[in-house]
């Protein structure tokens, strides 16, 4: 099962075609003023950075930048967009950040959070976090809310083209995971998959272990609703303890 996990959802292919599947121009400036509202410029670290929108945004917005994803394939996408070289990149797992030194906040947006599969892992990762903030460093995340489970319980469909193939992109869920599954039908008659398992977490075991490392100073549903309720994300505002 791990070499499966690592072999197919590293966005190898999905990569080159991430910002015409997902791109959206107005979503990225949420995310931007939501984390902008909390935390002036400063040292940041992006985690799971993907192919560098935010990234970029809050780049030019004066935050001192540096930004990691996993996928060679997406920190290439990302440092091309970088035109001016102000934001440093590294090609790494989120969950070790033994490398690197600490910021004054630390992200992991766009549901990147939920592809740590285990409770075990998530416990790590916040470790890692806490230990790679500076004295009340803020931590900003969001991870699918509950309700997204119900949403796929039916799978979810959609279909369409490239300029040079067709793709198909089905998503559903079963007990605490979401399942996506992406193929690329190429003109030789090939096709090319990937398949990408999320973990959802209740919000009330993340608040519990969040409590033990951060102060969690706000919690919202889709960006400005307060608290957990009904919606597709919980959004976490948290300080270093």
């Amino acid at each position: 099962m791990e070499m499966f996990h690592a072999r197919f959802m590293i966005y190898n292919k999905l990569a080159s075609y991430y910002d015409e599947l997902v791109k959206d121009d107005e979503a990225t400036k949420c995310w931007v003023n939501w984390i902008e509202k909390e935390c002036r410029p400063c040292t940041l670290l992006e985690l799971a950075c993907g192919s560098g929108e935010i990234t970029l945004a809050l780049s030019k917005d004066g935050y001192a930048v540096t930004a990691l994803d996993l996928s060679e394939q997406m920190v290439e996408k990302a440092k091309a967009k970088d035109v001016d070289g102000k934001i440093l990149f590294y090609v790494q797992d989120m969950k070790d950040l033994s490398n690197l030194p600490t910021f004054d906040a630390i992200t992991c947006l766009c549901d990147s959070f939920n592809y740590i599969l285990s409770k075990k892992e998530v416990i790590h990762f916040f470790q890692e976090v806490h230990n790679h903030l500076n004295s009340k460093g803020h931590f900003f995340f969001d991870t699918h809310s509950l309700d997204r489970l119900t949403e796929f319980e039916e799978e979810f469909n959609e279909t369409g083209s490239f300029d040079d193939c067709d793709y198909q992109w089905s998503i559903m869920a079963e007990d605490e995971r979401v399942y996506q599954d992406f193929a690329f039908y190429l003109p030789d008659g090939s096709m090319i998959q990937e398949h990408h398992i999320q973990r959802v977490y209740h919000p009330d075991w993340l608040k519990e272990e969040l409590e033990k490392l951060f102060i969690i100073e706000k919690t919202t549903t889709d960006f400005d609703l307060k608290g957990i309720c009904e919606g597709e994300k919980y959004f976490y505002v948290c300080r270093k303890r």
